[in-house]
């Protein structure tokens, strides 16, 4: 469901504009970047905090 809405946020964005998406948990983590890059963004960051709240930094593609 976190890629669902990840994905929702690209779509509304132009080629390369950029979108931090705030992540909680090991699965979103982990397929969440995973499933951006298989469709054509960019991972530009990708930093976990002490609190275990991952921020993801994308870039739309084309």
């Amino acid at each position: 469901m976190t890629f669902v809405r990840t994905r929702l946020a690209l779509d509304r964005l132009s080629p390369g504009q950029t979108l931090l998406v705030t992540l909680r948990g090991e699965e979103p983590l982990r397929n969440v970047p995973r499933t951006a890059e298989a469709q054509g963004h960019a991972v530009l960051a990708l930093e976990t905090g002490a609190d275990g709240i991952g921020r993801l930094l994308l870039r739309r593609g084309p």
